[in-house]
C-alpha cells in the first residue's frame, strides 16, 4: 500500500457518526443518508458509478473514540480494496481528535485491511497495489512512515506465529532474528546447547528435552544510547507446545504453533523500534524450544533446578512456559542493569477463562511501570487488566519437598502462575503480561485477523517509545 500527502483520485472513504454532526456532504447527500443508512460501527455504504462522486460512507457508531475510527477505516479500506479502486481520505473532515492521531489511526486501519497470510497459497496474480492519498496532512510525512514500520512490526509478528511448527523451530526463529534485526542494526546473539547448560539454565533444558530441535537462547541488543539502562523484553518462545505428558487433546494441539506469540511480539516490537530509529534502550530475551514426548523427556512428579538454583516439582508438565520464563527472567534481571523487565507469554488458559480472547491479563510488582504499560494498551486500542495479587496466591506456589511448585490447584491460574515468574526477577521492577487470549484468534475480531493478532506489538512500541 503506498500512502501520498496530497489530492489525488480514487474512492472517498468518509465516516459517519451515529447523529449525522459534523458531516461535511451536500444537503441531498445527508437527505439520503439519514435515509438509507444506519452509522453504526463499521456498517458500509458504497456509492459508486459513472457521472458519480465515488464515496464509501462508513459508521463510526454512537460514542467514537481513536479505536472506532481505526475499526471503521479498516473496514471502508477493506472494501475499497475488494473493488480495486484508489482510496482518499481528508484530515480536514474529521475534526473531533487531534490531526496527528487521526493520520495515526488512518495509517494503520488502511494497513490492517492488507494483511494476509498466503505463503502456503496459490498466489493471485491479477492483486493491485492499493494507493491512499491524504489530504491535510502536509508536513506530517514521518508520522505516516512511522506508522507503516509499526504496521510492519505487527506484520512480522503474524508472519512468525502463523507459520506451522514443521518450518518455525528454535533454530529457525533465531535464525530470522539474526537476519531481520541484524539488518536494522540490533546485536543478536543466539546461545547453542552447550552454552545454555554452561549456564545452568535446567528448567528451560528440562521442557527441551523431549524435542530433537535443539533449543536456542536469543539475546536481541537495540542500544541506540549509550550509558543508558535499557527496558527488557522477555518473550515465551515455544515454537511448539503438545503439553509433554500432559498431552494435550487434538483439538487443543493444533494450534499450539501459536505458544510463541510472546516470542513473536518482542521479535516485532524491536523491529518496530529499530526500523523507526527509537532513541531508547531494549533488550529482548527469548528461551525457545519445543515441549514434545520422547523417552527422555521431563515428567509430572520430576523435581528440577533452575538457574537461579531454586528447586521446582513439575507437577504439569504443560505448565512448561513459566519454567522457559523463569530462567529467561532471571537471566534478563542478574546479566543486565534494566529499567524494568516486561515478559511476554501465552501462559495460561485461566487468563482466558477470567478475561475472554480479547484482553491481556497482567501481574506486577511495580505500579509506575504497570501504568505506564495500561497507557500504552490505551494508546493503542488494545485492552489490558491488572489481576489483584495477595500472600495466600504468594504462598500457593511454595513446595513442600521442593522450593517452588509449577502449577497448583485452587484457581486463580493466571495470578499464580505470573506469581510463579516474580520469584526469577531478583525484586527488579517488572510486569508480566499474559496474552494467552489475544495472541491468537479462532475467527477474525475487526481489524484482528483469524489467527496471529500481533497483540501487543503496538503497545510495546508506545510504551518503550513515550518511556
Amino acid at each position: 500500500m503506498n500512502f501520498k500527502i496530497e489530492s489525488g483520485k480514487g474512492v472517498e472513504l468518509v465516516l459517519v457518526p451515529e447523529n449525522f454532526e459534523g458531516l461535511n456532504v451536500c444537503d441531498e447527500t445527508l437527505g439520503y443518508l439519514k435515509e438509507s443508512f444506519s452509522p453504526k460501527l463499521g456498517n458500509i455504504l458504497t456509492i459508486l458509478g459513472p457521472g458519480k462522486r465515488e464515496r464509501v460512507f462508513v459508521g463510526i457508531g454512537k460514542e467514537s473514540n481513536l479505536d472506532h475510527l481505526r475499526r471503521a477505516i479498516f473496514a471502508g479500506t477493506k472494501k475499497i480494496i475488494e473493488i480495486k479502486k484508489d482510496m482518499k481520505f481528508s484530515l480536514k473532515k474529521v475534526s473531533s481528535f487531534e490531526k496527528e492521531d487521526v493520520l495515526k489511526v488512518l495509517v494503520e486501519g488502511a494497513l490492517q485491511a492488507t494483511y494476509k497470510f498466503d505463503k502456503y497459497l496459490k498466489k493471485d496474480e491479477d492483486e493491485r497495489e492499493t494507493t491512499v492519498f491524504i489530504e491535510g496532512a502536509e508536513g506530517l510525512e514521518n508520522l505516516v512512515e512511522e506508522y507503516k514500520n509499526v504496521l510492519e512490526g505487527v506484520f512480522v509478528t503474524r508472519d512468525l506465529v502463523n507459520t506451522p511448527a514443521n518450518d518455525m523451530y528454535p533454530e529457525v526463529l533465531a535464525n530470522f532474528a539474526k537476519e531481520d534485526l541484524g539488518n536494522l542494526g540490533v546485536n543478536v546473539k543466539v546461545l547453542g546447547k552447550s552454552e545454555i547448560e554452561a549456564l545452568n539454565m535446567e528448567a528451560f533444558l528440562q521442557v527441551a528435552r523431549g524435542s530433537d530441535k535443539e533449543p536456542k537462547f536469543i539475546i536481541m541488543e537495540y542500544l541506540p544510547v549509550a550509558d543508558e539502562k535499557p527496558i527488557m523484553l522477555v518473550g515465551k518462545g515455544l515454537t511448539y507446545d503438545a503439553g509433554g505428558y500432559a498431552i494435550k487433546p487434538a483439538g487443543s494441539m493444533a494450534s499450539m504453533k501459536s505458544d510463541m506469540g510472546g516470542s513473536a511480539a518482542v521479535i516485532g516490537a524491536i523491529h518496530a523500534l529499530a526500523k523507526n530509529k527509537v532513541k531508547k534502550n531494549v533488550v529482548g530475551i527469548v528461551a525457545a524450544c519445543e515441549n514434545l514426548i520422547s523417552g527422555d523427556a521431563y515428567k509430572n512428579g520430576d523435581i528440577i533446578g533452575s538457574m537461579k538454583g531454586l528447586t521446582i516439582e513439575v507437577v504439569n508438565t504443560d505448565a512448561e512456559g513459566r519454567l522457559t520464563l523463569a530462567d529467561a527472567l532471571y537471566y534478563a534481571a542478574t546479566k543486565y542493569d534494566g529499567k524494568v523487565i516486561v515478559d511476554l507469554a501465552t501462559l495460561t488458559g485461566a487468563c482466558i477463562v477470567g478475561l475472554g480472547m480479547y484482553t491481556t491479563g497482567s501481574v506486577s510488582n511495580c505500579d509506575e511501570n504497570y501504568n505506564k504499560i495500561a497507557k500504552a494498551f490505551e494508546k493503542s486500542g488494545e485492552l489490558v487488566w491488572r489481576w489483584p495479587t495477595f500472600e495466600v496466591h504468594r504462598e500457593a506456589v511454595k513446595g513442600t519437598i521442593s522450593d517452588l511448585l509449577n502449577s497448583v490447584s485452587g484457581g486463580g491460574g493466571s495470578i499464580t502462575a505470573g506469581l510463579f515468574l516474580e520469584n526469577f526477577v531478583e525484586e527488579r521492577p517488572w510486569v508480566h503480561l499474559d496474552i494467552a487470549g489475544p495472541a491468537f484468534g479462532d475467527s477474525q475480531k475487526g481489524y484482528l485477523p483469524k489467527g496471529a493478532t500481533g497483540v501487543p506489538v503496538k503497545s510495546l512500541y508506545e510504551f518503550v517509545k513515550n518511556y
